[in-house]
């Protein structure tokens, strides 16, 4: 068995004495481990660090088996994003939600949506929205998408404040305003489909993060018997 795909590194540990194994979320084969031979050599651990994108070909006489990378790097980022403790955490918060998804899984769209986060993790004005969408797009791809385009109780498209904790669907002010107490804040960014150029507050962000962690706790790492990953926790409390 053999292919080549792009990845992005986001994890490794090591293997023996000399080797590592090494997890990337690739384009066509999702998340993805395989061995590389000499991968704690002074030569390939700069490559093999998180953030940075690779070209890889995987070997195994098997599929079922973990199989063996041969890398080649194609973008370095890691030394860069190790300098921001936002990239840090982000990369490593992205790498931890990417591990909820079945390994060897295809998911293209969030591979194409990891590859443009990474690149701007260490731009404080636009990075925590950036990590929020990537959330939503986590919750999405594993079945608990949110609708926060129309108002789950009038069929508005307009004043979407609130999301229902049970159904995940936004409400509009005039709805929510009586159970105001009971539902979440929708800041008015994640309702848009502005991506880059989405500047929020802190107050938004620390809203928009409280709404995506109550349904990832909720939806996803409770049901499996995990936290929620300490990097997301160091992540929200940058926010000040």
């Amino acid at each position: 068995m053999e292919w080549r795909d792009e990845g992005l590194v986001i994890g490794l540990k090591r293997h023996g004495e000399t080797s590592v194994i090494l997890e990337l979320m690739t384009r066509n084969h999702g998340r993805h481990l395989g061995i590389v031979r000499g991968g704690r050599s002074r030569r390939m651990q700069p490559l093999l660090q998180p953030g940075n994108s690779v070209e890889a070909v995987w070997r195994a006489r098997i599929d079922e088996h973990l199989g063996m990378y041969a890398i080649e790097a194609t973008e370095l980022r890691a030394a860069r994003l190790m300098e921001s403790p936002l990239a840090l955490h982000g990369i490593n918060h992205m790498g931890a939600l990417l591990r909820l998804m079945a390994e060897r899984d295809s998911h293209p769209a969030l591979y194409e949506t990891v590859k443009l986060i990474v690149e701007h993790l260490d731009e404080m004005r636009i990075a925590p929205a950036l990590i929020v969408r990537f959330e939503l797009a986590i919750l999405s791809e594993l079945g608990f998408g949110l609708d926060l385009s129309v108002c789950a109780a009038t069929g508005k498209c307009e004043d979407l404040v609130y999301v229902s904790p049970k159904s995940g669907r936004a409400v509009c002010r005039e709805a929510g305003l009586p159970w105001h107490d009971r539902l979440l804040k929708l800041p008015e960014f994640m309702s848009q489909t502005r991506g880059l150029d989405a500047t929020p507050d802190a107050q938004d962000l620390r809203d928009a993060f409280a709404l995506t962690g109550f349904f990832l706790q909720r939806d996803l790492f409770a049901p499996r018997g995990l936290p929620m990953p300490d990097e997301r926790r160091a992540l929200v409390a940058l926010l000040g």
